[in-house]
């Protein structure tokens, strides 16, 4: 079971009351991965929701045999997972870069909790909505990014 204060270290879960925190805290597990460890696997059922509390996670994805794409880091106190949420199967695969302290919920279990309080529910969502929109941000910044060095190469020739 997690504590109250490793709870806490999560910015998904700051803003949230003690007593929410003591409702979720029984369903949370702690769990060490070591370096080059896989978590879990593109296409694999999403069953957990993942909170980092140390080391260091890495999100990528094959697009063939020979190339890897990173889609970004995992650092302490941010979530990944978030496909477990909805009951879908995991997008990327989730690999250790270095040792990592895990806290791991049910999705199915996290999102009861949140069903059966609608104000945790709210600030929860409310904080996926807000690191999701992030992430969508810096990747589209890296597409437009990518065609405009694209459209440069072009216009070389």
């Amino acid at each position: 079971m997690a504590s109250i204060s490793e709870l806490k270290q999560i910015f998904l879960l700051q803003n949230l009351e003690t007593q929410m925190l003591e409702r979720l805290a029984p369903l949370v597990q702690k769990r060490q991965h070591e370096e080059k460890d896989i978590i879990f696997e593109e296409g694999q059922e999403a069953d957990n929701f993942f909170m980092l509390l140390s080391g260091k996670v890495l999100l990528k994805v094959d697009v063939s045999p020979a190339v890897t794409i990173s889609l970004g880091a995992v650092k302490p106190g941010y979530s990944f997972g978030w496909s477990s949420l909805l009951g879908l199967t995991y997008t990327s695969q989730a690999a250790c870069v270095e040792p990592c302290e895990v806290l791991v919920v049910r999705g199915a279990a996290f999102k009861d909790v949140l069903d059966a309080d609608h104000t945790m529910g709210y600030q929860v969502m409310e904080g996926v909505v807000r690191i999701l929109e992030n992430r969508l941000k810096r990747r589209t910044e890296q597409f437009t990014k990518t065609l405009r060095k694209q459209m440069e190469i072009w216009d070389l020739f």
